[in-house]
């Protein structure tokens, strides 16, 4: 394998990575990926199909270890042993009440998480999330380098198991907060490596499309969660019905999944990217012609080169390996990335935020859960459809205002009587268009960045997105008509940041720092 080194240590990351010139021979023809897709392979056929279906089963494993939480740690209900009436559990003697479910029905029943206790379970949520932002700037820069995609999804997933499993055996508060800390550092590496392992081999017609559907398998592994929850009763069984799945993707999925041949052509693997690259023409009936191979970008225009040769000179390159120094240092790249922290931040405060509203409505719980994820639902729908039809950009404002100005909106009503209810729809309304948007925003800011950074750049939107979620509880605790005022500001804040942010509808997805840099300068050249 080649030798890995970062460009920071000797070698410029906008170089190219190979010199086009005529080598002497050969009708050889050099395509970047994405154009290999549309005339040869196919942009969505069988082969992405299935690939996209399995790799982005890991979401659901995602919502599973993400919102147990919602049951695990809930204060079921309690009653009062004596029969007397009782206003609340804080001021009773102990043994004066009991809870319906038993201690072991939750974590805040075992231990006494409640009344001047109660912050303990703030406490681990905000440390999963903690974890989460860890793990996904971790897991982020390993999938972009060594470890690849596939890889870090394989090890993320079995970390999952192992933390998930301990967690039901958990003796005390402490080490249980333990344990989430460390499912959240793994957990927030599942979402973006398998987001991104399952859109890269996607041809750029069809990329929006698929990337927004990923976030099916997130609602659907939250409403499958309810049903689990519903069966599990106890918090200790709980976690290890929802860690056993992630042993069977491991075991049953991982092994029928493709590395992503972007990943393969960036670190030099030119043989293992036309192997994938083959095997999906094959598999959508189409035909991948001889002398036919990869490029990166659009270092494709002279095609005199001799294949062996270009075989040759690229294995004995270095490997392409970029960091988030890499992004900074770029006047492009790091504009982009301060956009996209700052509207993931800005989203996940609103996106959490108003869905921990709706949660600590007085109804059932596991039905609220399992309503709110089927709610969700139509905002992907809608977003899909209008994905290529507007663009990512206008969609982006677009859903972000609509969900700030009904905010703003229940801000302006009362909390009683009728008008209770029409604040309720105004959150529900909020949190319709910030869901539309938490799943466009993948898709956007996957196409910000080339291929060499892009699990970095992604790793690091989603830390932010983590901190809005940490934040997301805090804003909540404030009461009254401050939540919405807050989530209806952030929602516009990011809507106007979204403004400079450039628009990525049927753009390849580059390789490297050199063909996005080239390709802007390419754009900027006619306005001149």
């Amino acid at each position: 394998m080649p030798q890995t080194t970062s460009f920071h240590e000797g070698q410029d990351l906008v170089s190219p990575l190979l010199t086009w010139g005529k080598t002497g021979g050969g009708d050889s023809q050099k395509l970047c990926i994405d154009d290999m897709l549309r005339r040869h392979c196919g942009e969505f056929g069988a082969w992405q199909l299935i690939h996209f279906i399995l790799t982005s089963l890991a979401w659901a494993l995602e919502a599973f270890h993400t919102m147990v939480m919602i049951f695990a740690d809930r204060e079921p209900a309690w009653t009062c042993v004596s029969g007397a009436g009782c206003s609340g559990v804080c001021g009773l003697e102990p043994g004066s009440w009991e809870w319906s479910g038993g201690p072991g029905s939750s974590t805040a029943a075992e231990w006494g998480l409640v009344c001047e206790n109660k912050y303990k379970v703030g406490l681990v949520q905000a440390l999963f999330f903690g974890g989460c932002m860890i793990g996904a700037g971790v897991f982020g820069h390993l999938s972009d380098s060594f470890l690849g995609r596939k890889g870090s999804l394989t090890v993320v997933c079995i970390m999952n198991a192992i933390f998930g499993c301990l967690t039901a055996f958990s003796p005390n508060f402490w080490i249980y907060t333990l344990l989430r800390l460390l499912t959240g550092f793994s957990t927030g590496g599942v979402g973006l490596c398998a987001f991104v392992l399952a859109t890269e081999p996607v041809g750029p017609a069809k990329r929006g499309v698929a990337g927004m559907s990923t976030f099916y398998f997130f609602s659907t592994g939250i409403a499958l969660l309810s049903g689990i929850a519903y069966i599990f009763k106890s918090w200790r069984s709980l976690y290890i019905a929802t860690s056993i799945p992630s042993i069977v993707f491991v075991l049953l999925v991982i092994p029928f999944l493709s590395e992503s041949p972007r990943w393969y052509l960036v670190r030099g693997k030119i043989d293992d990217a036309m192997n994938v690259m083959r095997a999906i023409a094959n598999s959508n009936g189409n035909h991948l012609p001889e002398g036919v191979f990869l490029g990166l970008d659009e270092r494709t225009n002279d095609n005199s080169a001799d294949i062996e040769i270009y075989k040759a000179e690229l294995s004995s390159k270095q490997a392409i390996s970029g960091s988030l120094i890499d992004v900074i240092r770029s006047p492009l790249t790091r504009f982009r990335l301060f956009l996209a922290v700052a509207i993931n931040f800005l989203c996940s405060v609103v996106y959490y935020g108003l869905s921990l509203n709706v949660v600590n409505l007085q109804t059932n719980l596991y039905l609220s859960v399992l309503l709110n994820a089927v709610a969700e639902m139509p905002a992907y729908t809608l977003t899909a459809i209008l994905l290529d039809r507007f663009g990512r950009k206008p969609l982006a404002i677009g859903t972000l205002w609509f969900s700030g100005f009904f905010c703003i909106l229940g801000t302006m009503m009362k909390s009683d009587g009728i008008w209770r209810v029409v604040r309720m729809v105004c959150g529900v309304l909020g949190i319709f268009g910030m869901a539309g948007t938490y799943n466009l925003l993948f898709i956007y800011t996957t196409e910000l960045f080339p291929t060499v950074v892009r699990n970095a750049a992604l790793g690091c939107a989603t830390q932010a997105a983590q901190m809005g979620a940490i934040l997301a509880p805090f804003v909540v605790v404030l009461g009254g008509v401050l939540p919405f005022a807050v989530f209806g500001l952030c929602g516009f804040s990011a809507g106007l940041m979204a403004f400079y942010l450039p628009e990525t509808l049927n753009l390849p997805l580059y390789d490297t720092m050199a063909g996005m840099e080239d390709a802007e300068k390419a754009l900027k050249a006619p306005l001149e």
